[in-house]
Parts: structure tokens; C-alpha cells; sequence
């Protein structure tokens, strides 16, 4: 395994559990902004090698993470339901203010951006500020970065066969071996929070939430590849050594944030 990779790995891991055990929700919105915001940049400086992005509102949307703990609850439905279409309307705006310097093309990249990045890690935020909030946000951690793990250890050590064009280093054993190795470790947590933390979650259903979000933490790494092929690039940055940029290490944890969301409040 690269060296830098399991030495970032090791440095970057106390910090973000430094955060989440003892930032309260207010703390960890704003770190989740922050990350947002270099992810945000990233990805804009990714296509801006087709379009010319509307940055400044991208940074803006990214910002409002911090706030969703802050803004009443029945306010904040309202915002969020009025987000999208106010976010349109500044940029066709923008369009016409710049006198289509800025195009069509340029606002599609830019909204697909915001959508792409700020509302699926403010759903992160919202896991965290859920009941048990500071349990369940690591089942979505451990399901991510676990699946991660084990699909880079078992693909190098037998992956033979490729997965997909769009990520060329992927196997199918790697992707299975990184389920696998996923929903095991979510198990794992589970009988460690039933344990230690006061709570009777199912096995059953946990594992099952194991697999799902495993499976959708790698389409996520997929989505996440397939812009960087599209314009032509390795990595998004080289922010995290041995892990690329902030968007290639919360590709996956970000896109099966919103589905974790969901499937926590059967609990």
C-alpha cells in the first residue's frame, strides 16, 4: 500500500474524530461547510476545462451548511424547499446580467455542481443532528471508507477482472470484497454500539444497511471518477496525499449520505 496514502489515512482519521466525538452539531456543520467548499472548488476547477462555472454561488450554497442547525426546523423546510428554484433564478439572472458571457452550459455545470455536492453533504450535517445522530453518522463513515479499504486491499491482491472503463484500477473482486468487507464491519460496530453505547440496534437490519450503503458508496466513487474522465484528469487536487483531492476522499461517503438519512429513521 502507498506510503503517503496510509500515512494521510493515519493523520487525517484522529482529526475527523476529534470533530464528530467532540464538536457539537454547530461544529461539525461548519467543518462540513468547509469541506464542502473545497470539495466545491475542486470540482469547479475540474470543469472548468469545458464550461465557465458561476463560482460564487457555489461557494455561497456551501456556506448555508453551517446554518441548518441554526434555522428552525419548520423554517429550514421551507428554505430548503425554496432552494432550488432561487438558485435557478440567480443563475438564468446571472446569465442575462452577464449578457450570455455566461451560457446555458455554464449554469448546468455549475447547478449540477451545487446539487452534486452541497445537498448530498448537507445530509451528512442532518445525520449527524439525528437522535443517536453521533452513532449513526459512523455507520455511514464505516460503510464508506470501509467498503474503500477492502475494495483496494482485496483488488490488489486478486482483482483480475475490471469492473469498468470508467475506473480502470477497479475489479469485480475488489467490489465484492469491499461489500463484504464493509457490512462485516458494520456488524462489527453495531455489536460495539449495542455493547458500549446504551443502544439495541438489529443485526439484521444493519447488515442490510451495510450492504446497501456499500453498494451505493461505490456508485458514488463511480460518479465521482466518470466527471474526472469526462475532463481528462487523475485526481482532483493533491490536497490529501495518496488520496488526491477532498472530493476523491468524500466521493463515496457524500453520495450514499442522503440514502443513509432515509434508512436511519426506521430505526
Amino acid at each position: 500500500m502507498d506510503a503517503k496514502r496510509v500515512m494521510s489515512g493515519l493523520l487525517g482519521f484522529p482529526l475527523v474524530l476529534l470533530v464528530l466525538l467532540i464538536g457539537n452539531k454547530f461544529v461539525v456543520d461548519i467543518a462540513l461547510a468547509i469541506i464542502a467548499i473545497l470539495a466545491m472548488d475542486e470540482y469547479f476547477n475540474a470543469i472548468s476545462k469545458v464550461a465557465k462555472p458561476v463560482r460564487w454561488v457555489g461557494y455561497l450554497s456551501c456556506i448555508s451548511i453551517a446554518l441548518i442547525h441554526v434555522i428552525p426546523e419548520d423554517t429550514l423546510v421551507t428554505a430548503s424547499i425554496l432552494a432550488i428554484p432561487t438558485i435557478l433564478l440567480i443563475l438564468f439572472a446571472h446569465i442575462i446580467a452577464t449578457e450570455m458571457k455566461t451560457n446555458f452550459k455554464d449554469i448546468a455545470y455549475t447547478f449540477i455542481g451545487i446539487i452534486y455536492v452541497v445537498l448530498f453533504v448537507m445530509f451528512i450535517a442532518k445525520i449527524n443532528g439525528m437522535n443517536d445522530g453521533k452513532i449513526l453518522i459512523w455507520y455511514a463513515i464505516i460503510a464508506a471508507w470501509g467498503t474503500d479499504i477492502f475494495a483496494y486491499l482485496i483488488g490488489k491482491a486478486i482483482g483480475k477482472h475490471k469492473f469498468s472503463k470508467i475506473s480502470p484500477k477497479k475489479s469485480i473482486e475488489g467490489c465484492i470484497g469491499g461489500t463484504i468487507g464493509g457490512v462485516l464491519l458494520v456488524l462489527l460496530y453495531t455489536y460495539v454500539a449495542n455493547t458500549f453505547f446504551g443502544v439495541t440496534y438489529s443485526y439484521l437490519f444493519m447488515g442490510i444497511v451495510g450492504l446497501i450503503l456499500s453498494l451505493i458508496g461505490q456508485i458514488g466513487d463511480l460518479v465521482a471518477s466518470s466527471i474526472k474522465r469526462y475532463v481528462d484528469i487523475k485526481d482532483y487536487s493533491n490536497l490529501i496525499p495518496g488520496h488526491g483531492g477532498m472530493l476523491d476522499r468524500i466521493d463515496s461517503l457524500m453520495f450514499l449520505a442522503p440514502f443513509a438519512y432515509i434508512l436511519f429513521t426506521f430505526i
